[in-house]
């Protein structure tokens, strides 16, 4: 009884862990899908690293340490042992919560929005943690099994007990109380959880769940940057290997420098996708829209790509030594060789349009003299997929055959905008699956997706087309991940269930019939010895298996036969 605080302990720190290391999974599935928050490190230290991979090691660390600690403490219990935690373990435990407690507080407060990608990844995975759930409660069965029957032997012997010891009739009481008490309080939730488990289909929605015949055709691809796991973001290499890998878009971000070109460049400052800090250190942290064009042009805008201890994406493939020369040999594009490129390649442009500094000449008319320089380059109007929100009606007199795309507004206002696409953060699919956009006829595009799974989930959603880093996995993808029908589901959940309920079902009755054998085996020794020495004392026999090693095994019956 004393170990049993130090078991229910261990089991509490077991369960948090792993849905900590759920999470820490989750979160290292969005800095695979995005790269903003090793970015944001980066802006503020100047060293780029994954710790997504940090935090994932750390808690699958703990993870592993409570389920060590709670795989001996039912050892200890199988074996009969008093179970006590070394001051040392109860130390390591109490940080193990504290540490878990202090991750959630940091989830829910500054990382609200990643808990929609949560619920994306649920909706995905759902089914699979719902089968494999089943799956584990099999496994569990067996402990929790094993201490339930193992209480009930207990407070078997307790009420035995109670027979022949009157006079502790309210102390055994109490005890036999506190036994019940842990068996409910280790039985039912045990209980419930399966029961919920095995109901839980009846609530689960997945858009992967459907159809053949609802299925919708394959998003198209936007290169985030070109492809800019295969060559520097926005350089022309990048945007030349989207088009290699069947890009249906080209996206980029453009800024003005100082001397009025537009040019491609996605931070506020150089310090990150060129050698800035080799050429002039000094201007490391000065907006790009204060440099001339003459300057510009002179920096490498690959080395730190093709050259760097640490890649920009973790799971990128490395590069050819001739991809490896092509790249530390790039340069910062202007706004006109993309656009050359994407008229050659028929492919249509989109991109964010940042304005300048505030003493810039055109800081307030920069979307104006990006428009004439789009004319002037003789591209094809319906290839530019305009996003800027800026100076809108302007744009539209100036340039009507631009496909005005916009943010997430409302159905009524993109109406009456006569806009029909929108581009929208993934994460804006948690909402009903953007279905009034879609029954408005409004296509969708959704950025940043970079993960088969995100891919699959939008391709079972029916959307357009995805802004993509990573199009030459994607590209690759001729049937979304997880797809499955509802009667297919509905077949393994029904099968998963009755399988699974025999099994532990099987495993509580194993456990019972292995107690009850030991324990008439038991008796049957007590009863023999008993008779043997009540040939000298035929008021006394052996209930060896209530008492403790060390103690007297003899008490006082009264003999009625």
């Amino acid at each position: 009884m004393t170990g049993t605080p130090s078991l229910l302990c261990l089991i509490w720190s077991f369960l948090i862990s792993p849905i900590l290391d759920t999470d820490a999974i989750n979160f290292y599935c969005i800095l695979r899908n995005e790269t903003r928050f090793c970015r944001v490190i980066f802006l503020g230290t100047g060293y780029w690293f994954f710790w997504s991979i940090v935090l994932l090691s750390f808690f699958g660390i703990l993870t592993a340490y409570t389920a060590l600690l709670l795989v001996l403490g039912f050892l200890l219990c199988w074996e009969g042992r008093e179970l006590s935690l070394h001051w040392c373990h109860k130390i390591l435990i109490l940080l193990v919560l504290l540490t878990c407690s202090f991750f959630f507080w940091i989830l829910f407060t500054y990382w609200k929005d990643r808990w929609l990608t949560v619920g994306l990844s649920l909706q995905v995975f759902a089914p699979y943690i719902h089968l494999g759930s089943i799956s584990m409660m099999v496994m569990v069965a067996w402990p929790v099994a094993f201490y339930v029957i193992h209480l009930e032997g207990e407070a078997r012997i307790r009420r035995h007990q109670m027979t022949f010891y009157e006079r502790k009739r309210k102390k055994r009481c109490a005890v036999l109380t506190k036994l019940r008490a842990l068996q409910v309080a280790i039985g039912l939730p045990f209980c419930l959880i399966l029961l919920s488990l095995y109901l839980i289909p009846l609530g689960i929605y997945s858009p992967c769940i459907q159809e053949k015949d609802e299925l919708g055709p394959k998003p198209s691809f936007f290169g985030h940057r070109g492809a800019p796991m295969l060559g520097p973001e926005n350089t022309m290499m990048s945007f030349e290997k989207a088009v290699e890998e069947g890009a249906f878009g080209l996206e980029s971000d453009v800024h003005i420098s100082n001397d009025d070109v537009p040019f491609l460049m996605h931070d506020n400052n150089l310090r990150r996708t060129t050698n800035i800090k080799e050429v002039k250190p000094n201007a490391s942290f000065t907006h790009p829209s204060l440099f001339d064009w003459s300057f510009l042009s002179t920096l490498n805008a690959g080395r730190w790509f093709s050259h760097s201890r640490f890649k920009p994406f973790y799971h990128m493939k490395p590069l050819s030594e001739a991809d490896r020369e092509k790249a530390g040999n790039q340069k910062i594009p202007k706004l006109t060789d993309l656009l050359q490129l994407a008229q050659k390649e028929k492919k249509f442009v989109i991109f964010d349009l940042n304005g300048p500094a505030p003493k810039h000449f055109h800081r307030s008319s920069y979307v104006r003299h990006v428009v004439r320089v789009i004319l002037d380059s003789r591209i094809e109007q319906h290839l530019i997929f305009w996003l800027p929100h800026t100076d809108r009606q302007y744009v539209k007199k100036r340039a009507p055959g631009f496909q005005q795309v916009s943010q997430l507004f409302s159905v009524e206002h993109l109406a009456k905008e006569n806009i029909s696409r929108v581009n929208v953060d993934y994460k804006r699919l948690f909402y009903n699956g953007l279905r009034e956009y879609k029954a408005a006829n409004i296509s969708i595009n959704l950025y940043i997706i970079n993960e088969p799974w995100l891919f699959s989930l939008a391709w079972c959603s029916r959307i357009q087309s995805v802004t993509t880093d990573n199009i030459q996995v994607l590209n690759k993808i001729n049937h979304p991940y997880y797809f499955m029908t509802p009667n297919f589901y509905m077949f393994i959940w029904i099968l998963m269930d009755c399988v699974s309920a025999v099994f532990i079902v099987a495993i509580f009755y194993f456990h019972w019939w292995r107690k009850s054998k030991k324990e008439t085996l038991l008796k049957s020794s007590s009863t023999v010895t008993g008779k043997v020495r009540g040939l000298s004392h035929p008021h006394m026999f052996l209930y060896s298996c209530s008492l403790p090693p060390g103690h007297s095994a003899f008490l006082n019956v009264s003999d009625n036969s």
